[in-house]
């Protein structure tokens, strides 16, 4: 959606409108569009030449960007009558049960109102974004927010490769059942525009992360996008893998940033990784970090691996008081809000089962 120096190129915006809202006119289906390019649009018009490496005129950057980002897509769209909505997110915003909540209702009454929903990472507050690789995963992590059948990956070449595709002899891989298909291929990195992050690896590991959750992902190139919407033959096609779980796990896994650690003893991890179990404090051997209650924490074994991640419920200078302690001795000794779980089953996921 950018130029090589930075800024919107205006033609490209316009062409993927005009297949999305084509598309869209037809009735049955429902888009959302998760689209790349805030930080990219900002550095022409603050004079920059290339991508910043520092953060805060990374967020700078998206500051000017975000905005003349979706003023085009609502100038483009606005050609055919739609309207759009602007959804700024961020991981935290996915993991915790009140924003998730938020989220996902603002999306769907955006679609029930005939609005045109893109969706963005808010790069001038979050950090996280600006290693996701230009909104593959946050692309990957929206397909499952919103109970999407097919997510679209759009890059500069037309699928994934079996080597360099401007070498002679390479083919388009045309389907992947799973990951042992793309286990010798070399996956190319970022391009050398210097603009974005990321390239054909986060676009892979996008759909891996798509497709372990039950949705079909098809990744191709900008101009095939109307083929990739209607069913044509085009780019390559990842079949699913898994099933769809629970949104908030998806993103507590591939999308939140540890605060910290907990150290488990043999006992906890056997009923926390085999038994689905919650962390009870019993089961604590150790702790590292600063965190806060509600934040993301690995939980891990006796010799430093991450079994788990999950949402605490303490923050970390009261962990040290509940090492080894069963609840009913810490409530009585500390009072009744101490009788809970470290970290509860249903805001764990297992990471090595």
């Amino acid at each position: 959606m950018t130029t090589a120096a930075g800024g919107l190129d205006a033609d490209r915006v316009d062409a993927l409108v005009d297949v999305l809202a084509k598309v869209r006119r037809g009735g049955e289906r429902e888009i959302v569009l998760v689209s790349s390019g805030a930080i990219a649009a900002g550095l022409a018009p603050l004079g920059l030449r290339r991508r910043p490496r520092d953060l805060a005129r990374q967020q700078a950057a998206a500051s000017v960007g975000q905005g003349l980002l979706v003023a085009r897509y609502t100038a483009s769209f606005a050609r055919y009558g739609v309207r759009v909505g602007q959804v700024l997110l961020t991981s935290d915003d996915m993991s915790r049960r009140a924003h998730h909540r938020n989220a996902s209702r603002t999306l769907d009454e955006l679609l029930a109102m005939g609005a045109f929903p893109i969706v963005n990472e808010n790069d001038t507050v979050a950090t996280d974004e600006i290693r996701f690789g230009d909104n593959d995963r946050l692309a990957a992590l929206v397909a499952h927010l919103v109970h999407a059948d097919l997510l679209v990956l759009l890059s500069d070449v037309d699928g994934v490769y079996d080597g360099d595709p401007a070498r002679p002899g390479t083919s388009r891989i045309a389907e992947v059942r799973g990951p042992a298909d793309l286990a010798h291929v070399e996956i190319g990195s970022a391009g050398r525009a210097g603009v974005g992050t990321g390239g054909m690896v986060t676009k892979v590991e996008a759909a891996s992360i798509a497709a372990a959750a039950g949705i079909q992902v098809v990744l191709t190139s900008a101009v095939h996008a109307a083929d990739a919407l209607t069913g044509g033959d085009t780019g390559t096609y990842f079949h699913p893998t898994g099933r769809r779980s629970a949104d908030r796990l998806l993103w507590l896994q591939h999308a939140s940033t540890p605060q910290g650690a907990i150290t488990l003893d043999d006992g906890a991890v056997r009923a926390v990784v085999q038994g689905r179990k919650s962390l009870l404090p019993a089961g604590i051997a150790g702790v590292e970090g600063e965190f806060s209650a509600g934040d993301p924490v690995e939980l891990r074994d006796g010799e430093g691996r991450a079994v788990a991640r999950g949402l605490v419920n303490f923050d970390a200078k009261e962990i040290p008081l509940l090492i080894g302690r069963s609840t009913r001795e810490l409530a009585r000794d500390l009072g009744p809000e101490y009788e809970r779980e470290v970290v509860h089953r249903d805001d764990l996921v297992v990471l090595h089962p």
